[in-house]
């Protein structure tokens, strides 16, 4: 009978299990407290997850050579002190240029308003008035400042919380790293016996999935905030490294973060002169070929091949459901329900046409 079909049964259990959380999502003293818990617990088991991907490889390499637990706590003593290092050598320096951007920046405006009074008064453009072009330029910047800004402080502000970041993320990634290779058999005991070789397979492909993805966008990070702080003290641009670690921040968001990173270092260039803004466009422009001719197809390969029309529409959709956080994870999940869908549907055809086989012998 149709209505015992297994589509059926799994399309009712679907709708049932989504009418309890739309009915659960009525009761505010139910949600309030959920969602608090969800979002406390969910920042450091992310950070988490990305640090122990982009430790993995050398954890494994040192785990040759040594017990797990001892690979672990020397990558960890490594990976502590080249951050040391760097605040040593950059902290001060960091720390120059964002007070002198503070100080210097209105200034810089006020300068380059009058300026362009000048050349319209000088050129008899009457119909250009600067203090307009002025007003809406700050508002503008004000806006996209404000809205990056509200986005990032909401992430930043549970992020960088001292007992995060010094306590429970080094803690969590330790276990992922140390337990990793306990997890997979943990949840193929979940899984019925017949369905274990295609759920393992599910499983492999998700991880080569995230791992690709995390450590490829890690390097791409590293490798384009290097060559844009070099592209800016060739040109001579100011505040080059509080401008090139923005940049390479904002890299981790795929196709968007280098032009959104990029804004910044125009609007310093534009303190300076139109031609440094061109430059500056140049440097962005060299920086994105090389990367997406040797780096990218090195440390990505094919192996997320996906339409940057459907990375556009991926992060505008995560963008605005959920902010910064929403398109921080909206390629992996994206590429791991694919591969979830794409294998899921490849052993459902086999197991029909074995099936189909197994009467007729």
């Amino acid at each position: 009978m149709w209505i015992q079909r297994p589509f059926f049964k799994y399309a009712t259990g679907t709708i049932l299990l989504l009418l309890i959380i739309l009915l659960f999502g009525k009761i505010d003293y139910f949600v309030w407290p959920l969602q608090n818990f969800i979002i406390a617990i969910f920042f450091p088991v992310l950070i988490a997850g990305l640090v122990y991907y982009i430790l993995r490889k050398p954890v494994h390499w040192f785990d040759r050579y040594m017990p797990k637990i001892v690979s672990i706590v020397i990558v960890f003593v490594l990976v502590a002190g080249l951050f040391s290092g760097f605040v040593y050598f950059a902290g001060s320096q960091l720390g120059e240029q964002i007070s002198e951007i503070k100080e210097n920046f209105p200034q810089k405006v006020d300068e380059i308003t009058e300026e362009s009074k000048k050349v319209i008064n000088d050129n008899q453009l009457g119909f250009i008035n600067a203090d307009q072009i002025k007003q809406r330029a700050l508002n503008y910047m004000s806006k996209i400042l404000q809205g990056l800004g509200e986005n990032l402080m909401t992430v930043f502000s549970v992020i960088t919380s001292v007992a995060t970041v010094l306590v429970v993320v080094p803690f969590l990634a330790f276990f992922f790293l140390k337990d990793d290779e306990k997890l997979r058999p943990y949840i193929l005991k979940l899984i019925p016996e017949e369905h274990v070789q295609e759920g393992n397979k599910i499983l492999t492909d998700i991880d080569k999935t995230l791992f690709t993805y995390v450590t490829g966008q890690f390097i791409i990070a590293l490798v384009d905030g290097t060559l844009m702080y070099i592209g800016y003290k060739i040109i001579g641009l100011e505040y080059a490294l509080i401008l090139a670690i923005f940049t390479m921040f904002l890299t981790v968001v795929p196709f968007l973060g280098p032009m959104i990173g990029v804004i910044p270092a125009l609007f310093v260039a534009l303190t300076n002169s139109p031609m440094m803004m061109l430059k500056v466009l140049i440097v962005l422009v060299i920086v994105q070929q090389l990367e997406g001719n040797l780096v990218t197809p090195q440390v990505m390969g094919k192996k997320l091949s996906i339409h940057p029309i459907t990375v556009i529409l991926l992060l505008i959709a995560a963008g605005s459901l959920y902010g910064f956080v929403g398109i921080l994870i909206a390629i992996p999940l994206y590429s791991v329900v694919k591969i979830v869908i794409k294998d899921v549907w490849k052993f459902y055809k086999l197991r029909e046409k074995r099936n189909l086989i197994t009467p007729d012998n």
